[in-house]
């Protein structure tokens, strides 16, 4: 079994008391008996409650993160930004991948709750609102990262989607592309992108039309799914927008197995500038999102909330930026 703080307080020679104020650094004592507590602690391999010290509202210096696909290398690259910041700061890190599934959103919610974490970063796409509303209303500091505030009230962190989209589609159009398609994500960040993507072609006087937009779920398959769809609609576009790398790259294999050749056939451009971005052949032309900048932020202004609940809330909008590599080219005629 586990020893407890009796156990401590008994072979220490002391009260469970002054087990207690050595374990928060209160109390006046003598540094022998400190010193003493301490050692015997050690000896024991004995743990201070975290539960315990949550109660007595010292905190736990546990921060909650909830992404969607941890498998996804954005997300496992962010994740790792904000584990290594947390870090920094004495705080550790509880990761749960909710695959977007609003069964596991509601249970990972209510384990983070029971472990009392001291805030929560949540960069899932969000389906139930009710259970984020229960976190705010409890006072749990709470931060969106790569998603807005649904309407929570609360500081939100991401990319300016839009202006990446924009960047993205005017890039091939600038190359002389015409004949765009787009395949987003089921996610408000993809409609962001989708409206760049429009808007790009409007200021040229470039027509775009429904089939022209693809929507679905991010994985490497998916990707080549999509490709497969585009092509059974006629007509292969000279340029793709892919809304993730995990996209652009099934679109790429699924290219190749066509016959077709990247650039020369297809130009494809994708979102995130993951380490996936680096592996293609050739490499992927992409839109970076400040990973490294983008986790320490978060995880520097959660822990400010959570020593100043009153904080001011805000969105913060980090710029994207246009990576050019190989995967696009001038559009032959």
């Amino acid at each position: 079994m586990k020893p407890t703080i009796y156990d401590v307080a008994k072979a220490a020679g002391v009260s469970i008391a002054t087990v207690s104020k050595v374990i928060n650094n209160t109390g006046k004592m003598r540094d022998t008996t400190r010193e003493k507590v301490k050692d015997t602690m050690k000896k024991l391999n004995y743990q201070p409650s975290l539960m315990a010290s949550a109660l007595t509202g010292k905190g736990t210096e546990t921060l909650g993160l909830l992404v969607p696909d941890i498998s996804n290398p954005f997300f496992s690259q962010i994740a790792k930004t904000i584990e290594d910041r947390a870090h920094e700061n004495g705080m550790s890190v509880i990761i749960c991948s909710t695959d977007e599934n609003t069964d596991k959103e509601k249970k990972y919610v209510e384990l983070l709750q029971r472990k009392h974490v001291d805030g929560m970063i949540v960069a899932s796409s969000y389906h139930n609102i009710e259970i984020l509303k229960e976190v705010v209303n409890r006072n749990t500091p709470l931060v969106m990262l790569t998603q807005d505030d649904a309407g929570l009230g609360v500081t939100s962190i991401s990319v300016d989607d839009f202006k990446g989209g924009y960047e993205a589609t005017s890039h091939l159009i600038s190359e002389g592309h015409r004949d765009i398609a787009i395949i987003a994500e089921y996610a408000k960040s993809s409609k962001q992108r989708i409206y760049g993507y429009l808007e790009a072609h409007e200021e040229q006087g470039l027509e775009t039309s429904e089939d022209h937009i693809f929507r679905t779920i991010a994985s490497i398959e998916n990707g080549r799914e999509s490709l497969r769809k585009i092509v059974q609609k006629g007509k292969v576009p000279t340029g793709i927008f892919a809304c993730n790398d995990l996209i652009a790259v099934g679109v790429i294999q699924e290219a190749k197995e066509m016959g077709l050749k990247i650039p020369e056939d297809l130009s494809i451009v994708g979102f995130d500038n993951t380490i996936l971005a680096t592996t293609t052949v050739p490499g992927l032309t992409t839109i970076a999102q400040p990973i490294t900048e983008m986790g320490n932020r978060v995880v520097d202004v959660i822990i400010s909330e959570i020593k100043n609940k009153n904080q001011t809330k805000e969105r913060i909008l980090f710029k994207p930026q246009l990576i050019i590599r190989g995967t696009t080219a001038v559009v032959k005629i």
